[in-house]
């Protein structure tokens, strides 16, 4: 089982591999989900890469984020760049940079980043057809269903054992991008997630969206058993002594020993929110999975040893074996092995007759041995040595340098990369004319006559609700296609219900659905259903889109975290909606934000509201079908006065979204769709298609 640690810097980098990493994950200057930290240039990544691959030690590079049309060609270089330097694998969340890596650089594997939110077997099913070999799960898995997936998964499964925990599930959250502009999807988090929140306009605040750090350090044998390929420490962002400190605790495990209440201490001490967490492996979440940074630990005697692990001296890690020949009337001869086959070869001075005391295997081999300062062990020493012969130690000395020093630059040589040239995808300009109306529910009691009436070309409903309301496919006409709306996630175990709806709903003459992540897409098309893609599968660029257009999707919604002018450039390879109307959905949430704080499960009798400290109220919801908890943006996205602005733009369609309205409120923004009222919206946004996100 690997262990994966992180590397924000050069520093960190070193730190891991000197505490027993058998491989590193780090970001380059752009397109990974960690921008603020360090990082690495283009020569500190081939320096990297090199240090790296000579003390036996893969790379895995971050390319993390969502990457729009105009930075493909940048996206590229780096790709390029990356494979020509040797690294092991490239960590991706975009669909499009997923095609793109398989163009560019087809022999470097694909991991599936957790920012793909896949959280099921089908999902790993889809990533492994699009060319991925690994998949990382999403963190808020519960054991059986890590088991689940492993035993049945078609390529690796890696999965995060310790650090930060977002409450949201990755590549979901919405939150920080839409109150500041600083995506998550793009690297620029600002974790507002960390920040006090009140349950109510009168209630003290607390931190009921901070959870602790999470540590699976009492768990890698279970994982282990499971068939786990690789276990990840979070943490790029984090110090170098940090990185030593984790990543030692866990080599401490994996190699059969145990962690001390002083070694668990010193994790906490090191970082940590109020302790540690091991409640979503457990399936045993709660308001005990909750804590927040405390200050004042005393760090300096920890941190001042954890240095000393990779600034003083060189841990010799890979062993390598010697073959000396030693003859009367010919130059010496030194051959050094490594376990990778690697042989290397040096002469030496033609040995003399000995006066008084003759070479001996035992000389040899405690010349041999002096490899401290370098990263190798020298395991064996094999000899044929003739008698009565005399070499000088620092010939000897002279020639294992030489042996080391070309083994190593042989160790840290990329092989040649096979690298294929950048081209642009076909453009599809989307559809003239005026974008279709589509419509969401929440509920089926949100369908009212007017709506109805209004004929809208789809009308997504959640597949629970679908299936409870027989009689909707008869009051819907003709001219409306009905489609299930799915639930967000859906693990392995929940699968069997949702496939009951889904053969109910079929019954009754409904052939699409909405799926918003890869697994949706698998379970939909398993069951014999067309396909429109929702928010969740992040579309920011014309190459995610060709990829949808190949998979055969109906539709796509595109990113709302896209500006005007970028929706209005991106290949439309598929037909492309926009969502002008509604509450913007900012995380998607396991823990019950409710249930922590009272112990009763409310969000099924109302909706829940989280205040922040500038008094902005935040709606918590029930995601339809589930018992996971979606929280919504205080104010409603309002671009009905701006439906001339979107003609031209080749949309096929343009949705409003209804989740915390009433009937008679969902009337009203009908009305004003139509031009025959004006909606007082309140307090409204415009979202990010004005503004764009960092």
């Amino acid at each position: 089982m690997e262990l994966l640690a992180p590397a924000g810097s050069m520093e960190a980098l070193r730190a891991a591999v000197c505490n027993g990493a058998d491989a590193v994950y780090l970001g380059a200057d752009t397109f990974n989900a960690r921008i603020n930290a360090r990082n690495f240039s283009a020569a500190d990544l081939q320096e990297a890469v090199v240090y790296c691959h000579v003390r036996g030690v893969k790379v895995h590079l971050t390319l993390n984020t969502l990457v729009l049309d105009r930075e493909m060609p940048r996206a590229a270089e780096l790709i390029r760049l990356a494979a020509s330097c040797g690294v092991d694998a490239f960590i991706v969340q975009d669909l499009g940079v997923v095609s793109l890596c398989r163009q560019l650089a087809p022999d470097v594997p694909i991991h599936a980043s957790t920012q793909m939110s896949i959280h099921s077997l089908e999902g790993v099913m889809e990533a492994a057809a699009l060319g991925c070999s690994r998949v990382v799960l999403a963190r808020e898995l519960p054991a059986e269903e890590i088991a689940h997936i492993c035993k049945k998964s078609p390529v690796e499964i890696e999965v995060f054992v310790h650090g930060a925990l977002c409450m949201c599930y990755s590549g979901q959250c919405y939150l920080s991008s839409v109150i500041g502009r600083r995506s998550g999807n793009r690297g620029q988090c600002a974790q507002p997630c960390r920040l006090p929140y009140g349950y109510g306009r009168f209630e003290s605040t607390r931190y009921p969206l901070s959870l602790k750090d999470n540590c699976l350090a009492g768990e890698l044998d279970e994982l282990r058993r499971m068939g786990v390929a690789s276990i990840k420490i979070e943490g790029r962002m984090k110090r170098p002594e940090y990185v030593a400190i984790v990543t030692r605790a866990y080599r401490t495990v994996l190699n059969g020993g145990k962690l001390t209440p002083s070694d668990l201490q010193e994790l906490e001490t090191a970082f940590s929110r109020q302790g540690f967490t091991d409640g979503y492996f457990r399936g045993q979440t709660g308001s005990d999975m909750f804590g927040r940074r405390q200050e004042g630990e005393d760090t300096a005697d920890l941190f001042a040893s954890a240095r000393a692990t990779y600034e003083q001296g060189e841990p010799q890690r890979i062993g390598v074996r010697f073959y000396a020949m030693i003859r009367r009337g010919e130059p010496a001869q030194l051959a050094v092995e490594d376990p990778d086959g690697n042989l290397c070869r040096a002469r030496g001075p033609v040995p003399e007759q000995a006066v008084y005391r003759s070479l001996t295997p035992q000389d040899l081999e405690q010349q041999l041995k002096k490899t401290g300062g370098t990263p190798y062990l020298c395991t064996a020493v094999r000899s044929s040595l003739d008698p009565d012969l005399m070499l000088p130690a620092s010939a000897i000395n002279a020639m294992r340098r030489d042996v080391i020093a070309e083994l190593t630059a042989k160790r840290g040589r990329a092989a040649p990369a096979h690298l294929n040239a950048y081209d642009e995808p076909p453009r599809y300009d989307g559809i003239a004319g005026e974008p279709q109306l589509t419509i969401a529910v929440r509920t089926a009691g949100q369908i009212t006559s007017r709506m109805l009436s209004m004929k809208p070309t789809v009308l997504y409903v959640p597949l629970s609700e679908l299936a409870e309301h027989p009689d909707l496919p008869q009051r819907v006409s003709v001219e409306t296609q009905l489609a299930a709306i799915l639930p967000r996630v859906i693990w392995s175990g929940e699968l069997a219900p949702v496939a009951r709806q889904l053969r109910t709903v079929y019954e009754m003459g409904v052939r699409q659905v909405l799926a918003g992540n890869l697994g949706q897409l698998h379970i939909a098309r398993a069951a014999g259903f067309a396909v429109r893609g929702d928010f969740g599968l992040n579309i920011v660029n014309s190459r995610a889109m060709r990829y949808l257009r190949e998979q055969g999707l109906d539709s796509q919604l595109l990113s709302f975290e896209l500006t005007l002018p970028q929706i209005r450039d991106i290949s439309k390879a598929v037909p492309a909606e926009l969502l002008i109307y509604g509450r913007l959905p900012l995380m998607l949430m396991e823990n019950c934000v409710m249930k922590n704080r009272t112990g009763i499960c409310a969000c099924q009798t109302g909706t829940v509201r989280l205040v922040d400290r500038v008094g902005e109220e935040f709606p918590i919801v029930k995601d339809p079908g589930t018992c996971r908890n979606v929280l919504l943006n205080g104010k409603k996205l309002y671009l009905l006065d701006k439906k001339d602005a979107l003609r031209g733009m080749g949309l096929w369609a343009l949705r409003l979204q209804f989740t915390t309205e009433n009937p008679g409120e969902i009337d009203k923004v009908l009305m004003d769709y139509q031009g025959r009222a004006v909606f007082d919206a309140g307090s409204y946004t415009r979202g990010l298609y004005s503004r764009g996100v960092e």
